[in-house]
């Protein structure tokens, strides 16, 4: 049964090779803690899409590489507070997020002609921080080992239950990463694909029992595995299936899609799915073949509509209270939520916001590099507030499509497949002949299952962390390093150490929460796929290590001495990774200054290694990769800043600047 009507938008069609790399939050373009400078697997987490060498290991939080999830660093940022309900819009936490795109974007303007269009979409998930050592098979974590999460498909489309749990237990590794549940995947497997898509020529499989599922698109013709994440959901944007992902913002090319996008997106449109039951007719099964109302119907399935939501509000137990609770500005529902398991049992869900849409940022063509006037391409992510006030694991995504004019994207479906029985050509062929002029034919390298080619760049698991209540009507802004170890041959497509944002504006009276993460196993050793392998730098090779100390002007290269300096005097400490200290601005300086070996000048008073051990090594050798950082409010002014070890003036210069202006 066709569904094109549901397919306004696909992610559109490409004719061009382009890649997507997140360097705020860090991407991991599938690596863990490899010291290679090519990933391990591909295939680990998501599909990228992307050059192997691409995307930076998993933090470290001491100065050893983690051989646990326990020993990693997860980046922590302040959720907002309850800006919501009041006018003056305080409460709010802001984080930068910093990315390349290699084929450009941008809507055409004046004599900024493009060679394409593009679309990014910003996504996140996030469930409550339950420690990964539970063993549940559904929480989010960055796994120790490179592996891929297995998958064992079902003897008969009729399984019990039991055979679906001891399934799961047999895949599930708690050693290995996870961000789609393990149930995501399977429905996928098992859900029959979207026939009303465009295909072009290309030919899609079918599984065991002779139907092409929603694993198997024209991008992914062979229904190859990427973690649990499902092809056809992770290929088309806005989704006609109930999906985990929470949309963030929509760039595109042209601001007059914006409406279709906001509408359309799973934050504020519900969407159905087919629910079958196992043989007692009332416990639900998480999956059906059936992609449509009429074939689920007459399966005797039932066609549910499921909403999406920022988090359950479990003290409304009756929808009376739910609907009338309006006192802290959100939306409250009562209504049956995506993961649900009874199918009569609403409950009070809050509303998320429809996703921010703007046109996207302008960038060159084959460049992986800033946009205009030399400044990173970024989107200022406003984090959410859980009322729940419940700590939150959460994973960034990023989606970046190219396409040309070749044909309408938007028009062009199932109807103009390559059908050789219908007589039907479709309007884009595997590496076609032309011919312009009298003498032979010219052949196009066009691949047709990269007509419409996505790229996905995704983070590593950061957490969420509630507000004390001293920072609850507070605006914070996050300063933190992107880049990794290594010079520019190197690290790329990666980056160079820098501070990001680079340039941090704030009104007087705003917070920053300064914090970074960094790996120990940055050796970008061999393989080093296209690029030159090695971590040349400071100190231990392939180590990341940053800190943070002032210089008077980005023109010079040595510390200003602490006597002098002026972005510590009357500079407020609201909040410190380790909350059992209390810093004063000198004790500020020396923790900002040694990664947090220290946390005073003087006194027993170590912050991240154990008492006894040596004095800090001058190239910060052995100082933690990653550094919790603290919450600070500066005096008005401007204050210029760099990392001692990372400003090696032949090829980086690790600088930053923070200006603090009047209201």
């Amino acid at each position: 049964m066709e569904l094109a009507a549901l397919t306004v938008f696909l992610l559109i069609p490409s004719l061009t090779t382009a890649d997507l790399y997140l360097h705020i939050p860090r991407g991991s373009n599938n690596r863990l803690n490899e010291k290679s400078a090519a990933r391990t697997n591909a295939q680990r987490l998501f599909d990228s899409q992307n050059n192997n060498r691409g995307g930076y290991n998993v933090g470290d939080k001491t100065d050893a590489s983690a051989s646990e999830e326990n020993d990693q660093y997860h980046m922590t940022y302040f959720q907002s507070g309850p800006w919501q309900k009041y006018n003056n819009g305080s409460g709010k936490t802001f984080l930068n997020i910093e990315w390349t795109n290699q084929h450009g974007c941008g809507a055409d303007k004046g004599s900024d002609k493009q060679k394409q269009n593009c679309v990014l979409v910003l996504q996140y998930m996030c469930q409550d921080d339950i420690p990964r050592s539970s063993g549940l098979s559904d929480t989010l974590g960055n796994g120790v080992k490179t592996k891929s999460q297995g998958y064992t498909a079902p003897p008969s489309l009729t399984q019990s239950k039991d055979q679906y749990l001891r399934r799961r237990a047999g895949d599930f590794d708690n050693d290995l990463g996870l961000h789609e549940p393990w149930e995501w995947y399977d429905k996928c497997y098992l859900r029959e694909r979207n026939k009303g898509l465009f295909t072009a020529d290309q030919k899609l499989k079918k599984n065991s029992w002779k139907y092409s599922g929603a694993i198997y698109t024209r991008q992914n013709p062979n229904g190859k595995k990427y973690g649990y994440e499902c092809p056809e959901e992770r290929d088309y944007f806005p989704y006609w299936h109930p999906t985990p992902w929470r949309d963030i913002v929509v760039m595109s090319e042209n601001s007059s899609m914006c409406s279709h996008y906001q509408t359309k997106s799973f934050n504020v449109q519900p969407y159905s799915e087919c629910v079958e039951f196992y043989s007692d007719k009332t416990t639900r099964k998480h999956y059906s073949k059936w992609n449509n109302k009429v074939d689920c119907e007459k399966a005797e399935g039932q066609w549910t509509t499921f909403h999406s939501y920022l988090e359950k509000a479990t003290s409304y137990t009756e929808e009376k209270d739910c609907l009338k609770n309006k006192g802290d500005g959100l939306k409250y529902i009562w209504e049956l939520p995506y993961d649900a398991e009874d199918l009569q049992k609403k409950e009070c869900l809050i509303q998320l916001d429809k996703p921010h849409c703007v046109e996207s940022p302008w960038s060159r063509s084959n460049h992986l590099g800033n946009g205009r006037d030399g400044l990173p391409l970024d989107y200022k992510w406003l984090l959410p507030y859980f009322p729940s006030g419940a700590e939150k694991r959460c994973v960034f995504r990023m989606r970046y499509n190219v396409s040309t004019d070749d044909y309408d994207p938007y028009n062009t479906d199932s109807r103009h497949n390559q059908n050789a029985t219908s007589q039907v050509i479709s309007p884009v062929q595997q590496d076609p002949y032309v011919t312009i002029g009298t003498r032979g034919a010219l052949q196009l390298a066009i691949n047709t299952d990269q007509t419409g080619r996505i790229f996905q760049d995704r983070s590593h698991v950061f957490k969420l962390l509630s507000r004390p209540q001293h920072l609850k009507h507070e605006n914070i802004h996050n300063l933190n390093v992107r880049g990794k170890r290594g010079n520019i041959v190197q690290v790329y497509p990666a980056v160079e150490y820098d501070f990001a944002p680079n340039n941090l504006t704030v009104k007087e009276g705003e917070l920053i929460h300064i914090q970074w993460t960094g790996s120990n196993s940055h050796q970008n050793g061999k393989p080093a796929g296209d690029g030159q392998s090695g971590s040349d730098g400071q100190g231990k090779a392939g180590t990341d290590r940053n800190n943070l100390v002032q210089i008077n002007d980005l023109n010079t290269n040595f510390p200003t001495p602490y006597k002098n300096t002026s972005m510590w005097k009357g500079v407020e400490v609201k909040w410190f990774h380790n909350s059992d200290l209390t810093l004063s601005e000198q004790d500020l300086a020396i923790s900002m200054s040694t990664a947090g070996y220290y946390s005073c000048l003087e006194g027993n008073c170590e912050d991240s290694v154990k008492n006894g051990r040596s004095v800090v090594n001058q190239l910060l050798d052995n100082a933690p990769a990653s550094y919790g950082g603290a919450v600070l409010k500066f005096k008005l002014g401007t204050y210029h800043y760099m990392c001692t070890r990372n400003n090696n003036f032949t090829n980086r210069s690790q600088k930053g600047t923070i200006c603090i202006k009047k209201k």
